[in-house]
């Protein structure tokens, strides 16, 4: 290789990345910087470590929360650093990352400034599909993996695409994520968004975040579909007779919640799982 092309093609390519690393803001539009590509990760959130998994940096990951399980050969070989919600602080300054990857919605916001006095902290903040690729991309820039991070993004992208052209029948729905009490996913959330995706619009999407079902609010709402999630909440099969109580004139599915939850690689996936509900819900009826 020539002197000129070595110039032209290696050093310009690390300056641009290295100036992009200088440049950017996490998900909360925060100022973040790195000084090279990272070498030591820690993530605290589960469908964010299957993305970095599935962007080859296996090696890199040092620590992630007991509930980052996928891939499941590999999470299983990492150091634990406590839940999303409670993460152990002391494990995490002991392997000395060099970034941490973390999320607004998963992790607490003390706990989270706490690590920023140490230590590089990227935070997403994701309520949407297009968020959730944004998210993707940035992830991708910031560890060096911006090739790899474009092919997940065309892959979810074109997985899209092809669910979008069945033309499923839409249905009215409710997504349930807890009980005792009852809570769904309100109208500004990525599992709203996912829903609309998949052909399933929300009822709630007048309400905001995850609200508590009562009185009031369940008067105002007529699904057709009830989706019983199983994350965070593990609904079975034993709980589907309450729902129809809940509403007699809804059918009720039980469904992986990963799948309209985990805003990541595991969105290539999720498409084709919406064409397999949308023809569960066919052949019932």
């Amino acid at each position: 290789i020539s002197k000129n092309n070595y110039i032209n093609h290696v050093p310009l390519f690390l300056l641009i990345l290295l100036y992009k690393f200088s440049k950017m803001n996490d998900l909360l539009n925060k100022d973040f910087r790195l000084s090279n590509i990272p070498k030591r990760i820690v993530s605290t959130v589960p469908s964010q470590t299957e993305l970095l998994f599935d962007m080859g940096l296996d090696k890199n990951i040092v620590g992630i929360t007991q509930f980052c399980v996928l891939p499941v050969e590999k999470t299983k070989t990492k150091e634990k650093v406590g839940g999303t919600k409670k993460l152990n602080i002391e494990k995490i300054k002991s392997l000395k990352p060099d970034l941490i990857i973390a999320g607004k919605e998963e992790n607490e916001k003390e706990q989270i400034n706490e690590l920023k006095k140490n230590f590089p902290v990227w935070i997403s903040d994701v309520d949407s599909f297009d968020s959730a690729l944004r998210m993707i991309n940035d992830v991708a820039l910031i560890t060096g993996k911006k090739q790899k991070g474009d092919e997940i993004i065309a892959k979810i992208q074109s997985e899209y695409l092809k669910f979008k052209k069945q033309n499923y029948k839409r249905y009215n729905s409710l997504y349930f994520i807890w009980r005792n009490p009852y809570m769904v996913a309100g109208g500004d959330t990525f599992i709203s968004d996912i829903m609309n995706k998949a052909g399933f619009d929300n009822t709630a999407k007048h309400l905001n975040r995850y609200p508590v079902l009562d009185a009031t609010n369940k008067s105002t709402m007529e699904p057709e579909i009830i989706l019983l999630c199983s994350e965070p909440y593990r609904f079975g099969d034993k709980h589907k007779s309450e729902f129809k109580e809940l509403y007699p004139n809804a059918e009720v599915i039980l469904t992986d919640g990963q799948m309209f939850t985990w805003y990541g690689s595991r969105m290539i996936h999720a498409f084709e799982y919406f064409n397999y509900l949308h023809k569960q819900i066919s052949d019932s009826h």
